[in-house]
């Protein structure tokens, strides 16, 4: 069975950084692409940014291209969101996901297991 928990989610103002983490378990993680995605208040789950099995190849949201970098530490089974320039948009809960082959993919149909989120809130 494989598990995803999110953690480094909170308050900060605007300007401000946060760094998300997701720790997996469960067989093989190394083989799987991984990805970040955020929901608003009100709004669809929008993608963040993906990264594949090596972490060779990364790809972002235009919002977050040049703010966020995504990155794997497969020894360790972590996935990362390091969040810089934080606006108060970027607001939402950030889920951690899986996906369902080895490369990188941007829709939520790429994935099939999901952590169960972690609030980032960023104040003007």
């Amino acid at each position: 069975q494989v598990q995803l928990v999110e953690s480094g989610g909170g308050l900060v103002q605007a300007g401000g950084s946060l760094r998300l983490s997701c720790a997996a378990s469960g067989r093989i993680f190394s083989s799987y692409g991984m990805g970040w995605f955020r929901q608003a208040p009100g709004k669809e789950r929008e993608f963040v940014a993906t990264i594949s099995w090596s972490g060779g190849k990364s790809y972002y949201a235009d919002s977050v291209k040049g703010r966020f970098t995504i990155s794997r530490d497969n020894a360790k089974n972590m996935v990362y969101l390091q969040m810089n320039s934080l606006r108060p948009e970027d607001t939402g809960v950030y889920y951690c996901a899986r996906a369902r082959g080895g490369d990188y993919y941007t829709s939520y149909t790429g994935y099939n297991y999901w952590g169960q989120g972690t609030q980032v809130t960023v104040s003007s």
